[in-house]
């Protein structure tokens, strides 16, 4: 094959497309890795507070700008912990969700 222009593109598409290929693949791959987790703050998320974390704190509620639901999570101490409650209430869905879970030691690792 003679080198000329419309034969370079037609190597440099394939090129391309192989290379989409590759990454089609790749992800496919990927995709029963589970997703790579955060390691929690070591310390309680309240200003001024270095006691450990202790719990975990997460509430789901309605954006009051009309946005959609919104998942809010803090990492408290003991003792911010136990002044926690849920503040959105009012604004109470189907998906609404208040939780408090406990931070094992193994969790900050």
């Amino acid at each position: 094959m003679a080198d000329t222009k419309s034969g370079r593109d037609e190597q440099a598409r394939d090129e391309e497309r192989r290379q989409v290929e590759r990454d089609i693949s790749e992800a496919r791959e990927r995709g029963d890795e589970p997703e790579p987790t955060a390691d929690p703050p070591a310390e309680c998320h309240r200003r001024g507070c270095s006691e450990p974390a202790a719990f975990s704190v997460t509430e789901r509620y309605q954006e009051e700008t009309g946005a959609g639901a919104v998942e809010a999570t803090a990492f408290l101490c003991v003792d911010h912990t136990a002044e926690e409650s849920p503040v959105n209430v009012d604004d109470a869905y189907e998906g609404y969700a208040f939780r408090v879970e406990p931070v094992g030691a193994g969790d900050r690792d």
